[in-house]
């Protein structure tokens, strides 16, 4: 069984749940543009007592297209935002890896998933991960978290591919995902 600050953590990708997605990468802060709501439902579920931890695969470090520096920015413009709503993310764990570097952090893998259950020394087991993808989804099953999609992002091609866990829940986007599962808890 989770221990109670699991039960209080949720876990979300980046790149189509939280901001808009590219097939060429977010590669600066200009380009890093939040979907509409998702800024205030981070907001809404810190107010409702979660933290978060956003775990985000970013290869574009590992394929030379940005760096460090760039990354960094990038998340910086995320928290400035972010903060002007009144919400606030615990923690990024990213993965900087390609495919190629096979990595056990790099989503699908659950290593990443793993990371934030030893920073915050807890089990992972029902704690919701919200993706776009069934690789978000599949790295957090993993290790027993409960699977959410939403439809933003690649979440309408994940849906149609057929290879969703069990069990998982889909939603609009990420406000339908904070109000459906403040309302549950």
């Amino acid at each position: 069984m989770a221990s109670k600050l699991a039960s209080k953590l949720v876990i979300l990708d980046r790149d189509g749940v939280i901001n808009e997605d590219s097939d060429h990468y977010i590669k600066s802060p200009d380009e890093w543009k939040p979907i509409p709501g998702s800024l205030e439902a981070i907001a809404k579920l810190n107010q409702a007592g979660y933290q978060i931890a956003v775990a985000t695969n970013q290869s574009g470090i590992g394929r030379g297209l940005y760096d460090m520096d760039i990354l960094n920015a990038i998340h910086e413009k995320f928290h400035r935002l972010l903060n002007k709503v009144g919400g606030h993310v615990d923690a990024i764990f990213f993965c900087p890896h390609t495919d190629a570097d096979s990595c056990h952090c790099r989503k699908p893998l659950p290593g990443m998933i793993e990371q934030i259950a030893l920073r915050y020394g807890i089990s992972i087991k029902g704690v919701p991960i919200v993706g776009d993808s069934v690789r978000d989804l599949v790295a957090g099953v993993a290790v027993g978290a409960e699977p959410h999609l939403v439809l933003t992002g690649k979440g309408e091609k994940a849906r149609a591919s057929g290879e969703l866990p069990p069990y998982t829940a889909i939603h609009q986007d990420l406000m339908a995902f904070a109000n459906h599962f403040i309302q549950r808890t």
